[in-house]
């Protein structure tokens, strides 16, 4: 008896030959690679919020502020705490705002490095890639 997986099967096992393409790649669209770079930006900055948050914790367990803030009360005859400066809020406030820069600059360099490609194909005609199917 034949079912319908011994026909697949067989179907399977004849390969069709592979078709080799080749491509030149001579424009990038500029609002495309905006919009990449600025999806890739906003993924970074919320890695880079989280990544701060995690530090500060492990941080905080650790008990190294404290251990600093000691260090720092004995240099300044007790006038100043470094705990005052470096508390949740404010490192979430650094965070966001390391995390804005780093969106705009993303996202910039993306469109930059669009640009300069478009200039560059010009005068190199392009990157040649090669596609096969399977």
């Amino acid at each position: 008896m034949s079912t319908v997986a011994d026909k697949l099967a067989k179907k399977s096992t004849h390969k069709t030959p592979a078709k080799q393409v080749r491509l030149r790649l001579v424009y990038i669209d500029f609002w495309s690679a905006v919009k990449l770079s600025f999806l890739a930006a906003v993924a970074l900055a919320i890695v880079t919020v989280v990544s701060f948050f995690l530090v500060y914790l492990v941080v905080e367990a650790t008990g190294l502020i404290g251990r600093v803030d000691e260090f720092f009360q004995t240099l300044s005859d007790g006038g100043a705490s470094i705990q005052d400066f470096v508390g949740l809020p404010q490192v979430m406030a650094f965070a966001a705002i390391v995390a804005i820069l780093n969106l705009v600059v993303t996202t910039v360099m993306g469109a930059v490095v669009a640009g300069i490609y478009n200039l560059a194909v010009k005068v190199t005609g392009g990157l040649l890639v090669g596609f096969t199917s399977n």
